[in-house]
C-alpha cells in the first residue's frame, strides 16, 4: 500500500461505501449513522442480520484510531458510529488512542481487544459484545459502557480510568471461568457508576480504588452456583457503596443519556423503583468505606455455605437496613463503624449471624427496636458464649444515656455465662441471680436484709442464745444480734458473747451463709460500677 495523501485512506485498502463514509465523518468529528429506517433492526442484540450497508471492518477502525489521518480544517477528528456492524476483532493492544471514541448502538462480530491501550475518552453505549479485554487499560477521562450487553464477561484488571467509569444498564454474562466482570486492582479517580446492572457470574474488584463513590443502585447480581457474586475484598472508596434501589420509570436512564455522578434515583410521580438483589454470596472483607455502606432495602439470597461476609471493614456508617437474607450467613467479624443504623426486620436468625469483635460507638434504629429483640440480636450472633458483643451493647446504651438498658444487657450476659458453668457455678449463678440480680439490682440486697433481720429479730426474741461466760458480755438485744450475725466484716459486740444450740444454732448459720452471699454479690456489682466509672 502507499502511504495517504492528505487524509486520504491508503491505496489498496479497499473501503466500502460505510467505510468510506466513516473515514470522512472521522475527519470532520461528527456522527456517522448506519442505523436503518426501520427501528425493529436496530436492536444489537436482536435476531436480524445487519448486512455489508452497515458493516466496517475492525481493521479499518484501528487504522483511524491508531494512525489518525488528519482533521479537516477547523474541525476535531473524531471516531462517532451509530448502529455499525463491526466485523473481525478490534484488537487496539497496547496501542495511545487520541482521538474521542463514541460507539453507539453498535454491533461487535468478535471480541475488543485493549490490554494497556491508552484512550482519552472510550465510550460504548448501547453495544452487543462478545467480550472485552481491557487489563491495563488507562484512560484520561471516563470509560463507559452503559446499555452494552457483553455475552463473555469484561476484564478490567489493574486498569485506570481516569473521571469516571459509567456501567448503568449493563448486563454483562460469565467468561469461562465463571467472572462476569473481572476488576481487580480497578483504579477510578471519581464514581464508578453500575446501576441497574444484571451481572451473571462473579462480579469480582479485589484491592480496587475508588475515588468518590461506588453504586450498584438496582442491580441484579447472580451467581447461585458459584461462591460469590460479588467478591470485593480490600475494595476501597472514599465515600459511599450504594447497594440500594434504583428508580426505573422516568428515570433519567429512559431518556438515554446517562445521570451524573451522584444523582439520586428517589421515586416521584410514576417512578417504579427497583431494589438491588444479589443471588450468591458477597464479600467485603478488609474494605475501607470513607462514608458509609448503605444496604437499604437490598435483598441478598444465599446458599447455606455462602456469606455476606463484611469482615474487619472499617467505615463511619453501616446502614444495615436491607431485608432480612435468605440464607447462608452474615459475617461482621472485626468490623468497626461509628454509627450501625439497622433494622430489627433485617438481622437474621440463631446460626446466620456472626460479629465477634465487632465494635461500633452508636445505634441508630430505624422503627421499632426494642430491647429484647436487641438481646435476641446479640444471641443470634453467639451461638457459643462470648462476652464481648453484650459488652459492646451495654457499653453504647451506657454511651446514648441508656444506663437501665445496659445494665439489663450485662445481666443478660451473666445469664448466658452461667449456662456455660458447671453445676456448683450454676447453683451459685442462680442464687445470686435470684437474690440481687448479679448484683445489678442492688436495691434488692436492702430488702432482703430487712426481711432476714426482721425474722431472725423475732426468732431469737423467743429463742434466746446463752452466754458464753455469765455476767460477761452486753445486755442481751435481740435485734442487735441478728444484725451482728447477719451483716459480715463490722462487729457489733452481741455475737462473740452468745452462744446457740439446736434449731437456734442452724438459723445462726444460714443468716451468717446468706449474709456473706448479699455482701459479695453488692461488692462485685459496686466493683463493675467503678470499673465503668
Amino acid at each position: 500500500m502507499t502511504q495517504p495523501h492528505d487524509g486520504d485512506p491508503p491505496d489498496g485498502l479497499g473501503l466500502t461505501p460505510a467505510e468510506w463514509g466513516m473515514w470522512q465523518a472521522f475527519r470532520t468529528g461528527s456522527t456517522f449513522d448506519l442505523r436503518s429506517p426501520n427501528q425493529h433492526r436496530n436492536d444489537p442484540t436482536g435476531p436480524h442480520p445487519w448486512g455489508p450497508e452497515r458493516s466496517v471492518r475492525a481493521r479499518v477502525l484501528a487504522l483511524l484510531l491508531l494512525e489518525p489521518p488528519p482533521a479537516q480544517p477547523g474541525r476535531v477528528a473524531a471516531l462517532k458510529l451509530n448502529g455499525a456492524y463491526i466485523t473481525g476483532t478490534l484488537e487496539l493492544a497496547g496501542g495511545t488512542i487520541e482521538p474521542f471514541v463514541e460507539l453507539r448502538n453498535c454491533r461487535f462480530e468478535q471480541e475488543i481487544l485493549l490490554p494497556e491501550s491508552r484512550f482519552t475518552t472510550l465510550r460504548l453505549v448501547g453495544c452487543a459484545i462478545p467480550r472485552i479485554e481491557a487489563a491495563r487499560l488507562h484512560t484520561e477521562g471516563d470509560l463507559h459502557l452503559p446499555r452494552c450487553t457483553v455475552a463473555r464477561g469484561i476484564r478490567l484488571t489493574d486498569a485506570h480510568i481516569g473521571t469516571d467509569l459509567l456501567l448503568n444498564q449493563l448486563v454483562v454474562r460469565k467468561d469461562r471461568n465463571g467472572r462476569s466482570i473481572t476488576a481487580d486492582g480497578l483504579s477510578v479517580a471519581q464514581d464508578l457508576q453500575a446501576e441497574l446492572i444484571e451481572s451473571y457470574g462473579e462480579l469480582t474488584m479485589r484491592g480496587a480504588q475508588i475515588g468518590v463513590s461506588l453504586s450498584l443502585r438496582g442491580s441484579k447480581l447472580r451467581n447461585p452456583h458459584g461462591r460469590r457474586a460479588l467478591n470485593a475484598p480490600q475494595l476501597s472508596v472514599e465515600r459511599t457503596v450504594y447497594l440500594t434501589p434504583a428508580g426505573v420509570t422516568g428515570s433519567p436512564f429512559s431518556t438515554g443519556t446517562t445521570p451524573p455522578y451522584g444523582t439520586p434515583l428517589a421515586p416521584a410521580g410514576g417512578v417504579r423503583t427497583q431494589r438491588f438483589e444479589c443471588e450468591g454470596g458477597v464479600r467485603l472483607d478488609d474494605g475501607r468505606f470513607g462514608d458509609a455502606i448503605d444496604l437499604d432495602q437490598a435483598r441478598f439470597t444465599m446458599a447455606g455455605d455462602q456469606e455476606l461476609s463484611m469482615r474487619r471493614i472499617q467505615t463511619p456508617e453501616l446502614r444495615f437496613l436491607c431485608e432480612r437474607t435468605q440464607g447462608g450467613r452474615v459475617v461482621l467479624s472485626g468490623a468497626k463503624v461509628v454509627n450501625l443504623v439497622d433494622k430489627s426486620t433485617s438481622w437474621p436468625g440463631p446460626g446466620g449471624l456472626a460479629m465477634a469483635g465487632f465494635s461500633y460507638e452508636s445505634l441508630i434504629p430505624r422503627g421499632h427496636f426494642p430491647l429484647a429483640r436487641r438481646l435476641e440480636w446479640v444471641a443470634a450472633a453467639t451461638p457459643e458464649y462470648a462476652p464481648e458483643p453484650y459488652e459492646m451493647l451495654a457499653a453504647a446504651l451506657r454511651d446514648s444515656g441508656e444506663e437501665e438498658f445496659a445494665r439489663v444487657v450485662l445481666l443478660a450476659k451473666q445469664r448466658r455465662r452461667r449456662e456455660t458453668l458447671p453445676l456448683a457455678g450454676k447453683a451459685w449463678g442462680y442464687l445470686q441471680d435470684w437474690m440481687v440480680a448479679y448484683g445489678y439490682r442492688p436495691g434488692r440486697a436492702a430488702v432482703w436484709i430487712a426481711l432476714l433481720w426482721a425474722v431472725g429479730a423475732v426468732f431469737f426474741a423467743h429463742h434466746r442464745p446463752e452466754p458464753i461466760k455469765d455476767g460477761e458480755g452486753p445486755e442481751w438485744d435481740a435485734t442487735l444480734y441478728t444484725l451482728d450475725v447477719l451483716l459480715p466484716v463490722i462487729d457489733l459486740g452481741q455475737a462473740s458473747y452468745w452462744t446457740t444450740h439446736g434449731p437456734a444454732q442452724w438459723v445462726t448459720a444460714v443468716l451468717v451463709l446468706l449474709g456473706w452471699v448479699l455482701a459479695t454479690t453488692v461488692a462485685a456489682g459496686a466493683s463493675r460500677l467503678l470499673r465503668r466509672n
